[in-house]
C-alpha cells in the first residue's frame, strides 16, 4: 500500500497507566511504599490497539464518550505524550489547539505571551514581529495587550493562545473542544479561520461532542470506546452508528 499521502499513520498504539491501589496521605508516604514495595498498581489501558491512517488535506473527528481515549489519542499525535507500544508518525508540523494557553507564564504581560510562546512553536522574534498586530487584532485584546496574564479571564486566555497558534500556516491542526470556549461571535471567527486554513490544505484532527461541529467541518470520522477504535470512515455513517449504539 501507497502511504506517501499519509500525513498521520496511527500504527497499533496502546498507551497504558498504572494507577495506584493505595491512597498515600503525602509524597513521602508514597515514595517509602514504592520503595519497599508496598505500593501496588492497577493497570489502566487508555488506548488499545488503534491503528488508522489520515491523508493530507482531510479532516477527521475523534468521537466517543467521556473516558474513551480521544483526548489520549489527541495528545499522543501531538507529541505530548508517548504511546506504550506501537508508533505515530506525523509527516508535517502541527499546530496543536489542545489546551489553550497551557505555555503562558501568567506573571508575564499578554505581549510578552505571545513572544514566549512563539518561541515554543519555534518561531524567532522577527517572526513574531510580523505577525504581532494581526496576533493582537483577532484577539481583540488591544486595550490589555501590557496585562499580566494572570488577570485575564479564561475566555481571554483562550483567545490569545488560538490567534497565537494559528497565525502561521501549520499542515496539521490539531483541536480539543476549544470551540467551546468565549463567546458565541468568537467561536464564529475560530471556525471561519479553520476554514480557511482547510480551504489552504491543512489537515485537521478535531475532538468536539458537538454533532453540528462534527458534521460541518470533518470528512472522516474515528469512534473510539473503551480505548478501542470501533469505526473509521464517513463521518455521517460512523456518527450514524456510534448514535444508533447509544440512543
Amino acid at each position: 500500500m501507497d502511504n506517501k499521502d499519509n500525513i498521520i499513520e496511527v500504527d497499533h498504539v496502546t498507551m497504558r497507566f498504572n494507577l495506584a491501589e493505595e491512597k498515600s496521605d503525602s509524597l513521602k508516604e508514597y515514595f517509602v511504599k514504592l520503595a519497599t514495595g508496598k505500593l501496588h498498581f492497577n493497570e489502566f489501558y487508555a488506548l488499545r490497539d488503534v491503528s488508522f491512517n489520515i491523508k493530507r488535506g482531510e479532516s477527521v473527528a475523534l468521537i466517543g464518550k467521556n473516558g474513551s481515549g480521544k483526548s489520549t489519542l489527541l495528545k499522543t499525535i501531538a507529541g505530548v505524550m508517548y504511546p506504550t507500544h506501537g508508533s505515530v508518525k506525523v509527516n508535517g508540523s502541527i499546530a496543536p489547539l489542545i489546551e489553550l494557553g497551557a505555555g503562558f507564564d501568567l506573571e508575564l504581560t499578554a505581549r510578552e505571551n505571545i513572544y514566549l510562546n512563539g518561541a515554543i512553536l519555534g518561531f524567532g522574534r522577527k517572526e513574531m514581529d510580523k505577525h504581532f498586530e494581526d496576533i493582537v487584532e483577532f484577539s481583540e485584546l488591544q486595550e490589555f495587550i501590557d496585562v499580566p496574564v494572570k488577570n485575564f479571564s479564561s475566555g481571554m486566555v483562550a483567545r490569545l493562545g488560538f490567534a497565537i497558534a494559528t497565525i502561521v500556516k501549520a499542515d496539521i491542526l490539531v483541536v480539543d473542544e476549544i470551540l467551546a470556549v468565549g463567546d458565541f461571535r468568537f467561536q464564529q471567527k475560530c471556525k471561519e479561520r479553520m476554514a480557511k486554513m482547510l480551504d489552504g490544505g491543512t489537515t485537521l484532527l478535531f475532538v468536539s461532542h458537538s454533532k453540528d461541529q462534527v458534521l460541518e467541518l470533518c470528512q472522516k470520522a474515528a469512534w473510539l470506546d473503551g480505548g478501542h477504535l470501533v469505526a473509521y470512515g464517513d463521518t455521517k455513517e460512523v456518527y450514524r452508528q456510534y448514535e444508533e449504539k447509544y440512543k
